[in-house]
């Protein structure tokens, strides 16, 4: 069994601020990352799926992996305001930890469509926000 790992980069902006706190308490908890016109950030993704290797001697295809990760992912997400361009954070904080779960559920939903067969399957994202600040969630806990 093989975990293959692809790596993406995209920038993106964001503002940590939730509507069910006051500005006090969200200053509190988010510190600079509540600035009123947000932030932004070069994320990095890494895609791990894991698989067996087929005939051609590959566990995933990678033009596959990048087509996938292209639709669900980059063109998307690169170059939005997180809070304002994406749908998904309308009603939730725009956390790295929530971002990871987004992308991993679009690329889950996505996943058969890309790969009808048995394997390759999702294993994981992990999406660097700074070089200290890394997040990573493994496809079986997204439903």
């Amino acid at each position: 069994m093989f975990r293959v790992t692809r790596s993406y980069r995209f920038p993106a902006s964001h503002r940590l601020h939730s509507p069910q706190l006051s500005d006090d308490e969200n200053r509190a908890i988010y510190g600079k990352c509540n600035h009123p016109f947000g932030h932004g950030h070069n994320y990095t993704l890494e895609v791990t799926a894991c698989g067996p290797a087929d005939e051609s001697g590959r566990a995933v295809d990678p033009q596959s992996l990048d087509d996938l990760v292209e639709r669900q992912v980059l063109t998307p997400f690169s170059h939005r305001h997180l809070n304002t361009d994406v749908n998904f954070f309308a009603d939730r904080v725009p956390t790295s930890e929530n971002l990871a779960v987004e992308i991993c559920r679009r690329l889950k939903e996505n996943w058969k469509a890309a790969f009808p067969g048995a394997w390759p399957k999702l294993d994981r994202v992990r999406i660097a926000e700074t070089a200290r600040n890394i997040f990573e969630i493994h496809a079986h806990e997204i439903d």
